[in-house]
């Protein structure tokens, strides 16, 4: 198996790749190279347990894939509502992707609220699972619809499969004495068990999850599986569905080696624990619960056997102080959040710049101002993490660009923290946290070193021949100060926000101290060792397209759509916002035009048009989604163009 990718487009629609006849009356088995398929229903119908267990056996079946959760901030938004609907998409192929899609191919709606919200995104020919029985005239006044959409004609541009999903699961747990409405909460397994017979999507996993959910209540258990299994006949038995449909694994989408399902959420948290076990230091988190960011919390107190200490403070405050404390200690120090609570921690950032002491700030972004889109997405903290401290702080920022790549900027941005001794921000968002794609398991002897040395005796002499301790005494390479454990003999300093003296770190108003000490602070994060920034650019194009984040992958799916339409376009992806790549500066002068998306209003635009001078020209989305392929793929076309 090699990296080579089969197919070097996202399609913008359902591709055939060949048709299977069945002899004997069975039905026809289509063979497919992609499909985006959506669930949606009531935040309380259990669609993010369904999209997640059909993500499962796909990944376990070897396709490519990429999901997009999308859900009400409400903790139970009115039911049959269209603010409370709830939807999962996912992208699954058989090879390489890199979006959840545009558009999907199949929609499951569990009631007309669902199929409201959603039947916008969807092409015409795409099928259209309902729920009939949720098709009530109460339910349809609700979201406005004055007649049924199931009897109207207004769906004769799409395949429709009205499907009596509640009235059939009921039925299929008669056996299990259940209430009316407790049978009724199995409705999602049912669909799932139709959708993975029409996908030839394992069972057995989804089994086992649904007996391991349910260990405590064997009966619960038993009933969901039975409507599961319902689910999958029903789809083999009934006329309706004449056609089920196969995607081939991703054979030659991988590189060789052990693959596991992953979001970005857990990606970063297993991305701590290995830098924990690389650094040889103790983790600790000190966190305070808080969308979207609040998974990482619960991922890390699960591993207590690693030696992770986790902290749920009483606000984000107290969270950050208790870590940089942890960091004072000499533990590996993190602490985790989304906007608003960068707010809050702001002045502790401030506090871990003077000290000097190794600290990640790992910022999920979301929809603000305030409060915002807590359950949306947006890339709007960047500036706040570049400048949002009060005086000259200066702080390195690292940001992944897909679910699995948050394994690998955790590592990196630790490696920063404790090499430099500086507080890190890592940028991640909420379409990278909850979205989920393939992640190879990487070898230990892959993973970098990330020991460090703790200071362990006086490290300056002074004039006298008297040998002391200077905390503020720098590596002359990095510029970092020594990393001192509390009550090691002889290394007592002083700590606090206060200007320090450089070298000694006592307490200094000296002008010319602080104007030093300012200086060498920004010289140091300005030294820091990272890549240079890659250019893909294989027809020596004029227009550059330049990302950040999570915009990786719809300009990437964009870029490949207009090459293979013939068009030139360079693409490069920062990783390192602060600072930038070395290389940057000639990288944007070899190209007439530079393009940068961004789901915010031109933030890292603005900083690249202010250090390099150059005509940077924003493309620009705040709508708490992510960007579709096909929409970039339409304006860095008009750039080429202009």
């Amino acid at each position: 198996m090699t990296s080579q990718v089969s197919s070097p487009t996202e399609h913008a629609d359902e591709a055939v790749v060949g048709e299977q006849r069945n002899p004997g009356g069975a039905k026809d088995v289509r063979r497919l190279d992609r499909v985006i398929i959506r669930f949606a229903g009531d935040s309380g119908d259990g669609m993010q347990l369904t999209g997640d267990r059909f993500t499962s056996e796909t990944a376990s079946f070897g396709n490519d894939l990429s999901t997009l959760p999308n859900f009400p901030a409400e903790i139970r938004a009115p039911a049959g509502t269209l603010p409370g609907v709830s939807s999962f998409q996912l992208h699954f192929a058989d090879h390489d992707i890199l979006t959840p899609g545009d558009a999907p191919n199949v929609l499951v709606a569990m009631n007309p609220a669902a199929l409201k919200a959603n039947i916008g995104d969807l092409p015409r020919g795409a099928e259209i699972i309902v729920n009939t029985d949720e098709f009530t005239k109460r339910a349809l006044q609700k979201v406005g619809y004055d007649s049924s959409p199931l009897e109207d004609g207004s769906l004769d541009g799409y395949s429709l499969h009205p499907v009596p999903l509640t009235t059939l699961t009921v039925e299929a747990l008669k056996e299990f004495e259940l209430s009316r409405k407790e049978a009724e909460r199995s409705k999602n397994m049912f669909a799932l068990g139709l959708l993975s017979w029409m996908y030839h999507r394992p069972t057995e996993g989804t089994e086992k999850f649904l007996k391991s959910k349910f260990a405590k209540k064997p009966q619960i258990a038993e009933a969901n599986i039975a409507a599961f299994r319902a689910g999958w006949n029903f789809g083999e038995t009934t006329e309706d569905f004449a056609v089920s449909y196969e995607v081939a694994p991703a054979a030659k989408a991988f590189p060789v080696g052990t693959y596991r399902n992953i979001s970005g959420n857990l990606a970063l948290a297993y991305g701590l624990i290995a830098s924990s076990q690389q650094a040889d230091l103790p983790l600790f988190l000190g966190s305070y619960p808080i969308t979207p960011a609040s998974d990482i919390l619960h991922e890390l107190s699960r591993h207590k056997n690693f030696g992770v200490r986790t902290f749920q403070a009483e606000d984000e405050i107290a969270g950050i102080g208790a870590a940089l404390g942890a960091a004072f200690g000499g533990s590996l120090a993190v602490t985790t959040t989304s906007g608003p609570g960068v707010a809050l921690k702001s002045e502790t950032i401030g506090l871990a710049v003077s000290l000097e002491l190794p600290l990640l700030v790992i910022d999920i972004q979301r929809g603000g101002p305030s409060t915002g889109l807590p359950t949306k997405t947006e890339q709007a903290d960047l500036l706040q993490a570049m400048y949002g401290r009060n005086g000259e702080a200066p702080v390195p920022v690292v940001a992944p660009r897909t679910p699995a790549d948050c394994f690998d900027a955790a590592l990196e941005a630790v490696r920063i923290a404790l090499t430099y001794r500086t507080p890190v921000f890592l940028l991640s968002d909420g379409y990278l946290a909850n979205g989920s794609e393939p992640w190879r398991i990487p070898d230990l002897e892959e993973l970098p070193d990330l020991r460090v040395r703790f200071a362990s005796g006086p490290n300056h002499t002074l004039d006298d021949g008297t040998e002391v301790f200077w905390p503020y005494k720098r590596d002359p390479r990095t510029l970092a100060r020594p990393w001192a454990i509390p009550g090691t003999p002889g290394l007592e300093h002083r700590i606090g926000g206060i200007e320090k003296q450089d070298g000694t770190g006592n307490i200094s108003y000296d002008p010319a101290n602080h104007d030093f000490m300012v200086r060498t602070r920004q010289a140091k994060i300005d030294g820091i060792e990272v890549p240079d920034i890659e250019v893909d650019d294989p027809h020596g194009a004029r227009t550059l397209v330049l990302g950040w984040g999570s915009t990786y992958g719809p300009i990437t799916a964009a870029v490949r759509r207009l090459r293979t339409a013939g068009d030139s376009i360079a693409q490069a992806h920062l990783r390192h916002l602060n600072p930038f790549p070395r290389n940057l500066a000639d990288v944007l002068k070899q190209y007439d035009k530079v393009i940068v998306p961004e789901m915010n209003l031109g933030q890292l635009a603005t900083l690249i048009r202010a250090r390099y001078l150059v005509d940077a020209r924003s493309y620009n989305q705040v709508n708490g989604m992510p960007f579709k392929a096909e929409q970039l793929a339409a304006v860095l076309k008009e750039a080429i163009d202009d």
